[in-house]
């Protein structure tokens, strides 16, 4: 049952920092902050997760995952001004106006958060470890340091840049980083053309026990789904666009949110296609790693997903941090300030490092995180909202495409949770932990 008018937490006073929020961004800015939102670790995963979907199923699903969170990506724009004069700044708010105000939070804030915290703890290994391939590549002479070490490090630039206040702000790092995204992918693929087929390669499934091998391919899901992850924050990058009755918000988002899954389509199947073309079922889970030559593009290259997921850690935190001192300023009457932000931005950067030092599995976060969050916000959370909200009328193509992105989109999440968790848990017990 739709809510007949919208609760006051939809009408924000207050976004990002104190006062009214800047509504100044152009369309080119949801487009690269779309893209560093979306284009990041999940990218270099894609031809691990082909390793154990085959060339048949794995193209099949890369391409429906595209075209599905495209078409829920079109839903989320239009539907933050569906009730003329309110403008739905936060994907709660627009859960809270379709759902009702307790139910809608329920069923809302606990999947972004687990999209957001999640993604920034990925982040934060992939920072770590990408950092360590550079070092050891770019000085072969120097003393290398543990991967914990160097996970400690990454996280450390987050404690300064994590007092930036809003999303405007991070404009110049969101920036930076859509173009390392573009730039990395492209030496991905063009590296894995580059070094060719490496001897005997096969592409047969892998051989392990068939119950461990459902389990991998349900992580596969997991880590393609993963790679679709915008929509988190795709509703308060569009509250940074102005909007007008003659030129709504809706218009320069959609060419914005365009321009990302193009760049995102040129990214992600180059790298899928050619990086298991080249490794087969022994490509790595982070196909740079796959790639030795020549030494310094590599270096490049992993330098340049440091500079990506940077930006990409404080795209995904920008909301959290929000939720956080809205939540300090009114349960605990903390004054806002400096004081707030330097509090609960440094706790909040501190427990995604240590969760990320502790817990170091790339391939298995990326599967869990992407079937627990990403699957309910970009595949079918949108499609529902869309029938609550529009009510298309039923057995109508709109109405079949939405219930479509639901079913397949609830087996993704219910497929890639088991298999993430069953592969972290699995991985776990041969693992030395903080080394």
């Amino acid at each position: 049952m739709v809510s007949t008018s919208p609760p006051k937490e939809v009408q924000s006073i207050r976004k990002w920092a104190e006062g009214d929020p800047t509504r100044r961004a152009k369309w080119w800015y949801s487009t690269f902050h779309t893209v560093t939102a979306m284009i990041g670790a999940g990218v270099l995963s894609l031809p691990y997760a082909m390793a154990y979907l085959g060339w048949g199923p794995g193209t099949m699903v890369l391409v429906l995952s595209w075209c599905m969170t495209l078409n829920t990506m079109w839903q989320m724009i239009q539907l933050h001004e569906c009730v003329p004069g309110t403008r739905f700044d936060r994907y709660i708010d627009l859960g809270r106006y379709a759902f009702g105000s307790k139910l809608g939070g329920w069923v809302v804030l606990p999947q972004q958060l687990i999209v957001q915290v999640g993604c920034d703890i990925v982040y934060m290994v992939t920072g770590g470890k990408c950092l360590k391939k550079f070092m050891e590549i770019a000085c072969t002479s120097c003393t290398q340091l543990r991967q914990s070490y160097w996970i400690l490090i990454f996280g450390g630039t987050h404690f300064f840049l994590s007092q930036l206040p809003n999303f405007n702000s991070v404009a110049a790092v969101s920036l930076a980083a859509a173009v390392m995204s573009l730039s990395y992918s492209t030496i991905a693929w063009a590296g894995s053309l580059s070094h060719g087929q490496i001897d005997g390669v096969s592409y047969d499934y892998k051989s392990t026990s068939p119950t461990d091998f459902m389990f991998r391919v349900f992580n596969a899901l997991g880590q393609i789904s993963f790679a679709f992850a915008g929509h988190a924050v795709a509703l308060e990058i569009q509250a940074t666009i102005p909007s007008t009755p003659e030129r709504p918000s809706k218009i320069p988002m959609w060419k914005g949110a365009l321009g990302a899954y193009f760049i995102n389509a040129i990214c992600y199947f180059p790298v899928a296609m050619i990086g298991y073309w080249a490794f087969g079922q022994d490509v790595d889970d982070n196909v740079l790693m796959a790639l030795k030559k020549p030494a310094w593009l590599i270096a490049c290259a992993n330098l340049m997903v440091v500079v990506h997921v940077i930006g990409s850690y404080q795209v995904y935190a920008m909301p959290v941090f929000d939720l956080l001192e809205n939540m300090m300023i009114k349960r605990l009457n903390f004054p806002p300030g400096i004081a707030l932000r330097l509090i609960t931005r440094s706790t909040y950067v501190a427990f995604t490092l240590f969760i990320g030092v502790t817990f170091p599995f790339f391939g298995d976060l990326l599967g869990f995180f992407g079937g627990f969050g990403f699957a309910p916000t970009s595949y079918f959370l949108p499609s529902i909202m869309w029938l609550v909200i529009k009510k298309p009328k039923r057995f109508s193509l709109n109405w079949f495409i939405n219930w479509g992105c639901i079913f397949v989109g609830v087996f993704i999440m219910m497929a890639s949770t088991i298999g993430g968790l069953r592969n972290i848990i699995a991985d776990a017990s041969t693992y030395s932990f903080y080394t």
